[in-house]
């Protein structure tokens, strides 16, 4: 859904507002709200992850939960990042903006970055979880931008804890993949 701001003129001045009929009104997320949404994102790609790393697929869990987390704060972004440019004050305007479309394309623009890092080898894919974790940091800066804060530190602590989990991870994998059998 498209969220419209314009900018008013009359006594309003400098102050955006709603307008139209596909107006959203943006919400207030709170810091518990953000770790909410942000966690159950990392919980969910994680789940997904895990059952691809246990496959034993180049993007396991660690790509999949940090493509959650970043995709859950450019959410979290549009839903409450912009609350503090959402006024009720009726007046005339001049200006219509769309700020909504900002993280549009921080999201689009980083993912052309991220493909960069990815290298396919003739067995295996390298650089995933590093494009990865540049679409998050993307998502964490913006919100960071934007000032808002519980989107962004929850972001980046969740990121971190992915990131940093890989070694012991790798050893949960190894021991739950089933032993190869090599017939010659």
């Amino acid at each position: 859904m498209l969220t419209t701001i314009t900018v008013g003129a009359g006594k309003s001045a400098g102050r955006p507002q709603p307008r139209g009929a596909g107006a959203v009104e943006a919400a207030d997320l709170g810091w518990l709200e953000v770790l909410g949404r942000l966690g159950a994102a990392l919980v969910f790609g994680g789940v997904v992850g895990f059952e691809r790393e246990v496959d034993g697929h180049d993007a396991g869990l660690r790509t999949h939960a940090l493509l959650a987390v970043g995709a859950a704060v450019f959410g979290a972004i549009s839903v409450g990042g912009f609350a503090t440019l959402v006024t009720d004050d009726p007046g005339s305007t001049n200006i219509e903006l769309d700020v909504t479309r900002v993280a549009s394309y921080v999201a689009a623009g980083v993912g052309f970055l991220g493909g960069g890092a990815i290298l396919k080898g003739s067995d295996h894919v390298k650089g995933l979880t590093t494009a990865a974790s540049l679409w998050t940091v993307a998502g964490i800066g913006l919100a960071a931008g934007l000032g808002f804060w519980p989107a962004a530190v929850v972001a980046t602590v969740l990121a971190a804890v992915t990131l940093l989990a890989d070694v012991p991870l790798r050893k949960l994998v190894a021991r739950m993949r089933p032993p190869t059998s090599r017939s010659g």
